[in-house]
C-alpha cells in the first residue's frame, strides 16, 4: 500500500498481485493528504494518475507498464478536457488500452476515476 495515494474508503486493496499482472482500484482525484477532492476533472485527472503512479511505485513500476485503463466519467460532457490530461501522461505512440464510460455517480462525488491493469515485467 502507497502512502503517497489516499487509503481505500472501503473493504478493498489499492492493488492486487496475480500472476504477471498488478491490477490496481479505481483512484479518484483526492490527494493522500486530504479529504477533499480537487477542483473541477482537469485536476482530479492530474491526481488520479498521481495517485496511480504512487501506487505502481510501490512495485517499481510506472506508467510504462500500464496495459490498460478503464476511465469512469461522471458526466461524459468531461472527455476532452479529462482526455487531454490523460494525454499528459500516457503517450499516444505507447498508450495503454483503455474504455471511457459514464456512470451515474462516483464515490465521493468525483468527477473521475480511472482504474489500471500493469504489467510487472
Amino acid at each position: 500500500m502507497s502512502s503517497m495515494a489516499p487509503k481505500p474508503i472501503g473493504p478493498y486493496s489499492q492493488g492486487v498481485v496475480s500472476g504477471n499482472y498488478i491490477f490496481l482500484s479505481g483512484q479518484v482525484g483526492r490527494k493522500h493528504d486530504a479529504t477533499e477532492l480537487e477542483d473541477g476533472v482537469v485536476k482530479q485527472t492530474r491526481q488520479t494518475i498521481l495517485n496511480i503512479k504512487a501506487v505502481l511505485a510501490e512495485k517499481n513500476l510506472t506508467l510504462d507498464n500500464v496495459v490498460k485503463t478503464t476511465v469512469f466519467l461522471a458526466d461524459m460532457n468531461d472527455f476532452a478536457e479529462m482526455n487531454k490530461m490523460y494525454a499528459e501522461f500516457f503517450d499516444e505512440d505507447k498508450a495503454p488500452a483503455r474504455s471511457t464510460v459514464q456512470v451515474a455517480k462516483l464515490p465521493l462525488d468525483a468527477d473521475v476515476e480511472i482504474e489500471v491493469m500493469a504489467s510487472l515485467d
